[in-house]
Parts: structure tokens; sequence; C-alpha cells
């Protein structure tokens, strides 16, 4: 594990990767799940990704409510274990497997409503371009967290890729094309 931290270290430095986590350099903190990027999903307020992911941990809908509108590092002290054994989680009064392609497709269209909604968070995945994406200080077992690195990373990457492929085609360079966005630059 040290090793691949250490590799992983040397491609960030080398302008080839990103290490996403809340105490990193920028795109990076700014990708951090702690980070208070806000965003609406299903009608509901986010104030981080950290309180929505916590939030599925409870199934009563008003304390998920609550820790929705949590930021990041308050959300995430508001964490429980107890969803563990049976690995189920909770959104809108219905128990999701953690395990399910509901799940993923629950979570992956949270990060989507973030991604079209908050700019910074926009910005940020879009500086990204071209550069893989790690999470070292996340866990990789999906049976210790809600979220894994691999899974994390992998949903970051698909919106990242996607973005791009819709606006300008498979294969193509590009600028971002925001009339004021800090980036506009061949990435």
């Amino acid at each position: 594990m040290r090793l691949r931290n250490i590799y992983i270290q040397w491609l960030c430095k080398t302008g080839r990767a990103v290490d996403i986590w809340s105490n990193g350099g920028y795109p990076g903190e700014a990708l951090s799940n702690l980070c208070s990027n806000a965003f609406v999903y299903d009608g509901v307020h986010c104030n981080s990704m950290e309180g929505f992911l916590q939030s599925l941990k409870y199934d009563e809908r008003a304390k998920q409510l609550q820790i929705c509108q949590m930021k990041g590092r308050n959300a995430k002290k508001a964490t429980k274990e107890s969803w563990k054994p049976d690995q189920g989680v909770y959104w809108n009064g219905r128990e999701i497997d953690r395990h399910s392609e509901a799940f993923r497709e629950l979570v992956t269209g949270a990060y989507r409503a973030m991604f079209e909604q908050n700019e910074r968070f926009h910005d940020a995945l879009m500086m990204s371009r071209g550069k893989r994406l790690y999470h070292t200080r996340g866990k990789r077992n999906p049976f210790e967290t809600i979220l894994t690195e691999q899974e994390f990373c992998g949903m970051l990457t698909a919106i990242r890729d996607g973005a791009d492929r819709a606006k300008f085609g498979d294969g193509a360079l590009n600028q971002c094309s925001r009339r004021n966005c800090p980036f506009r630059r061949w990435c």
C-alpha cells in the first residue's frame, strides 16, 4: 500500500493524476466529499456530498434531511455503523442494497446533480481532464465504506469523460466553453 501511495504522489507531482482529499491541493480538495459543494437531488437540498452519503445510513426521513443539510466534516461525524451488517441503505423511505445497481444509480445521480449545479465542483472535475483520479485516503472494501475509492473515482471519471463526449465527441481535446471559466485553456 505504501509503494502505491508513493507512485500516486509521483503521478500527481508530474501532472498525470489527482489525489482527491479535503486537505490536498486544487482540484482534489474541491472534489472531496467533505467540500461544501451544495446541490439539490431528488428535491432534497444537500450542503455536501458527505451529507448525502451519510444520510443514506439512516432510515428515518427527517434524520436524512437533517444530515443532508450538514457540511462535510459535521456530516462525517454523523456516521453510524449499524448499516454494515445487512449492507442496507435508505433513500426516500426505501431500503436499497449497498451492492445493487439501484445504489449505483442513486449515488451516480447525486454526483451528476452536483456536477450540473455546482460551479466549483464542475470546474474542478473538468480541470482534472486527462488525469487519473485517486482517493488514497478512501477505503477499498465495499463492506466497510459507503463508497470505495474505485467506485468514487470511477463515477467522477465517467461523469467528466461523458461531459466531454457529449459536448465535443469522442477523442476531442478541448477547453472549457464557459465564458468566465478560469480554466479556459487546453487540457
